[in-house]
């Protein structure tokens, strides 16, 4: 059961708030639909239930707010648009990587497929889904933590009739075992089609919460469509006719040469127009609606007839009758109903969604006064203030902290595999880098080092540490153009779980890219050039951790980097500034070599902590104090602790917020 409370949203500058004071509930085992026009409020209400926007008020969800509950996923789905999924990622694979964020087993992901109906498209990329097939991936998105309640906003939006019939059986069938389903639709016929109960929004306001059934009766009413170029004179026939047959029937005019004939049938109208020789474009049975302040008519009035005609446009110039005589209802002369009762005129006002009159029935002693009460000039209706609304002022809404993965580790893994960006960048890498080092044999003068690892002089890196840099950017920039672990933000929560899952598998990734950048460019120096130029150096093991070290904290760089500033250009543009700036200015911090100074550093500090190093980790520490006292190693190592004291900052700055 949902139950909210006083919910407001905050005043928009010199405009009222754009939801205000609005509480109802939704019950479990029932469909409860919001409806309201664009621009009612809809949106702003499901937004302040599930605390993604401030404001005031109070949401329950079984009885605990949503910043109370341990997780919010398996107790409420949502769907509040699109899938904001990678397009290239396949259907099932983004099901499976929302299962370890949720912390639920992947073999969830076929269920909901088959639920669904998207067992067939399992394999099929984000990118080519078909807008129905999109919105039933929301939906299995949302229905994969298997919550108790499900709130959609506007889930039927651009839906066929028959993706949308399916939409909301998927709906009903959850409301039947015993869920809560809360969704908005400005369609009022399909509120009353698909809802057990309906909660009506006006200008941010509730207006109206009833039972599907009063709501139908009340709102909805049926009609014969009518569009034909003689509009006037088949109105003036059908109003004519109805005060003979003492019929109730109205004739509302709608733009254009429409007609909207409420009390009458498609064969009764179809009749008049052809014994009048009136030719009909379009004749059709529908059901109007009346508007979010229609009321059920008064008993004591139901014998007054009811044959007028009300213009929502411009009336054109008189339209002559077939007998010479001009039209009355072009003239605007009318004749009273005579029923053998006192003269009981009707007053119509324009409904505010449809401009279909909403008639209440005055006797002629009150006709003056409501003649002089619309002399009087129309005073503007005063927008309430939240504090106007309720003496006491609701709870404040503070905006509820993103949750993380469950399974961080889990969920980068099937992230990073789950697309071939990284399997094309990796591959991309290894083959400029062999190409490098056999170009660099040709021409000479190149160190055994930099050619095993094809770097030449003139590059600030070489090809495999920038491929790593950009692996490691698009860790965190996929997920910021393509937030699918927080749909309903639009961004990636900051969380050290997943900060510290991305720098693993980016560390093991360039790791694996070191390896085999390294085996690459052997192979091909020993087919091209021979045995000469593919030997291995004998200080193997310093080079080796100076290559490592160097591979992985660039990746590190563009992990923390794009993760900072939200963007794989600017992570990638941090690992490049590393050598190109910070690298110079450690220069000219250092200018002699810092090698001898770091040479022996392993026995001193043997010496002063009275251990000894097992396994000859001697020659392991001094290899990483040789690379952490070059130029590069130092700087990169600067830059890393820059960027991750940055991250952790902004990440405190918004838990604190």
């Amino acid at each position: 059961m949902i139950q909210a409370f006083g919910l407001t949203s905050n005043p928009r500058k010199d405009l009222p708030p754009a939801v205000d004071d609005v509480s109802f509930e939704a019950r479990a085992g029932r469909v409860t639909a919001l409806l309201g026009a664009p621009g009612a409020g809809k949106s702003t209400v499901l937004r302040l239930m599930l605390e993604l926007q401030q404001g005031r008020g109070i949401t329950c969800f079984r009885g605990r707010p949503l910043h109370r509950v341990t997780h919010p996923a398996r107790e409420v789905g949502v769907l509040l648009g699109d899938v904001p999924g990678h397009p290239a990622r396949t259907v099932r694979g983004h099901l499976r990587m929302l299962c370890a964020a949720a912390g639920v087993s992947a073999r969830r992901a076929d269920e909901v497929l088959d639920a669904a109906d998207l067992s067939a498209l399992r394999d099929e990329p984000l990118g080519t889904l078909a807008r129905g097939m999109d919105r039933r991936l929301g939906l299995a998105c949302a229905l994969l933590a298997d919550p108790h309640a499900l709130v959609l906003d506007n889930p039927a939006d651009g839906l066929s009739a028959r993706e949308a019939r399916w939409l909301h059986g998927m709906l009903r069938a959850h409301a039947d075992r015993g869920g809560t389903v809360l969704f908005t639709t400005a369609d009022p016929k399909e509120a009353a089609r698909t809802a057990d109960r309906v909660v009506t929004l006006e200008q941010g306001r509730l207006v109206a919460d009833q039972e599907a059934a009063a709501f139908a009766r009340t709102r909805l009413r049926p009609r014969v469509a009518v569009r034909s170029p003689h509009a006037a004179r088949l109105a003036a026939h059908l109003t004519k006719e109805a005060r003979t047959t003492r019929r109730s029937v109205e004739v509302v005019r709608e733009e254009g040469n429409r007609l909207s004939v409420y009390g009458s049938t498609c064969a009764e109208v179809g009749e008049t127009a052809f014994r009048h020789d009136i030719l009909v474009h379009q004749l059709a049975d529908e059901t109007g609606d009346m508007g979010p302040h229609a009321r059920l008519p008064s008993p004591s009035s139901s014998h007054l007839l009811e044959a007028a005609v009300s213009d929502r446009v411009t009336r054109p110039a008189a339209d002559p009758l077939p007998n010479g005589e001009a039209d009355p209802l072009a003239t605007g002369e009318t004749d009273p109903v005579t029923t053998g009762e006192p003269e009981s005129p009707t007053t119509r006002e324009p409904g505010p969604l449809t401009g279909t009159p909403a008639r209440t029935p005055t006797h002629a002693g009150e006709e003056d006064a409501r003649g002089r009460a619309a002399a009087r000039p129309a005073e503007a209706p005063q927008a309430r203030t939240p504090a106007e609304s309720s003496p006491t002022l609701p709870p404040p809404i503070s905006v509820r902290t993103a949750p993380g993965p469950l399974r961080p580790l889990r969920y980068e893994l099937r992230r990073a595999t789950g697309i071939s960006t990284g399997f094309l960048t990796g591959a991309a890498v290894l083959v400029t880098s062999a190409l490098t080092a056999v170009l660099l044999a040709r021409i000479g003068h190149t160190p055994q080092t930099r050619l095993l690892t094809a770097w030449p002089r003139e590059l600030p890196l070489p090809p495999a540490a920038l491929g790593a840099g950009l692996l490691g950017a698009l860790a965190f920039g996929d997920e910021f153009r393509h937030p699918a672990l927080a749909a309903d933000r639009g961004t990636v929560p900051r969380r050290l779980g997943l900060l510290a899952a991305k720098l693993l598998v980016a560390a093991a990734t360039a790791l694996l890219l070191a390896f085999l950048t390294v085996g690459c460019d052997v192979e091909m120096l020993y087919l091209v050039y021979g045995r000469e130029l593919a030997e291995v150096p004998g200080d193997w093991l310093a080079l080796g951790a100076s290559w490592t070290g160097l591979m992985v904290g660039c990746a590190w760089a563009g992990v923390l980097a794009a993760g900072l500033f939200r963007s794989t250009t600017a992570g990638l543009a941090a690992v490049v500034t590393v050598p190109v700036v910070v690298v110079p200015l450690v220069q000219k911090v250092l200018p002699r070599p810092s090698v001898r100074t770091a040479a022996g550093f392993p026995e001193r500090l043997r010496e002063g902590l009275l251990m000894q190093w097992p396994f000859g980790g001697e020659r392991y520490f001094a290899a990483v104090a040789r690379v952490l006292a070059q130029p590069v190693g130092g700087a990169l190592t600067l830059s890393l602790t820059a960027l991750l004291c940055a991250y952790l900052l902004t990440t405190l700055r918004s838990r604190v917020r």
